[in-house]
């Protein structure tokens, strides 16, 4: 039996979650969900995005499925994503960015993981006014948190079996922060021989990722730069609707779409579910389960390849339920 904390999210999250939970059910294991709020309908009833008994929850069971949340920009709460991977410390972002066959992109073979450090850097919140007219932030780099991203990153192609991890820096203009995470990466380096390693900055590898994606695996940077290369990424392969992400610490992980909300669609039954099965999918493999995520995968790429059950971002004209129905139908 496995206890997971669900949190179905804003806007298009019920949508998704739904749809996703159907397709999960059908794989016939043993879940048990306890649902939780956070996000808008958080603030309604509890006057934070984030109550404590969410948190509490996620820290029992150590894993968690989560809808988009709505955060409003420049006003109001800090991202509840950032504060969740604060507080539970939930230092590694995946983000792995896979063709489809179906979809139509500029490449057709990209394989690429972003591996994000997600704790620190500008990400930290440490910024304040200078007076009224400027603003400071203040770009915070660790050697503890660099070593463990870094880390992760090789453990994971280690595991995964891949070939190759680049690590994404401004060492030649940020010569302290930065450089201090570029001389983590080359001595964590060392401990994988069986590994390739280089390193690119990282506005060279964004030029990169767009002319000669197929020369890349994984990729490890800072919590800023990850944010970026990872939806640029995500661009090469059909955009966020079809990439999913994790964020996993030593006492927990919590598994999601990237994509926003998308207020307007809440309740439609319209939106794409493809990055909620495919964070479902991480989750399982996190689980152990690699069977069943493996077989969800394919069936969802199934799916999309014929193109009769998908909806409309993906160039169908088939409702959220329905194709998740499909996908249940290929698990048969």
């Amino acid at each position: 039996m496995y206890n997971i904390t669900l949190i179905r999210g804003d806007g298009v999250g019920p949508d998704i979650t739904g749809a996703t939970l159907k397709v999960l059910d059908s794989l016939g294991l043993s879940i048990a969900w306890e649902e939780m709020p956070a996000g808008e309908e958080a603030v309604k009833e509890y006057g934070t995005p984030l109550p404590e008994q969410t948190v509490e929850s996620i820290r029992r069971n150590k894993i968690a499925l989560k809808g988009p949340l709505t955060t409003p920009v420049g006003t109001g709460f800090r991202s509840v994503n950032v504060a969740l991977r604060q507080t539970l410390n939930l230092y590694a972002n995946l983000r792995p960015s896979k063709s489809f066959e179906g979809l139509e992109s500029v490449f057709k073979d990209i394989d690429l993981v972003v591996v994000r450090e997600n704790t620190e850097d500008l990400y930290s919140g440490v910024e304040h006014m200078v007076g009224e007219d400027a603003a400071e932030s203040i770009k915070i780099i660790t050697r503890k948190a660099s070593e463990k991203i870094v880390r992760f990153a090789f453990n994971y192609a280690v595991n995964q079996g891949r070939k190759k991890v680049t690590a994404v820096h401004k060492a030649n203009i940020l010569k302290f922060s930065d450089g201090l995470f570029l001389e983590v990466a080359r001595k964590v380096a060392e401990e994988y021989p069986g590994v390739e390693f280089e390193d690119r900055i990282v506005d060279n590898m964004c030029m990169q990722l767009v002319q000669k994606p197929q020369q890349y695996d994984v990729m490890v940077m800072p919590n800023l730069y990850g944010d970026i290369v990872s939806d640029l990424c995500a661009g090469l392969v059909g955009g966020l609707g079809v990439t999913p992400a994790a964020n996993i610490g030593e006492e927990g992980a919590v598994f999601e779409p990237v994509h926003g909300s998308a207020p307007k669609y809440a309740g439609k039954n319209r939106v794409n579910p493809t990055a909620m099965l495919l964070s479902s999918v991480l989750m399982l493999e996190h689980l152990g389960e690699h069977r069943e995520a493996q077989r969800l995968e394919q069936a969802l790429r199934e799916v999309i390849s014929e193109g009769k059950n998908t909806t409309y971002d993906l160039g169908g004209n088939a409702s959220t339920t329905h194709m998740a129905d499909a996908v249940v139908e290929k698990l048969k």
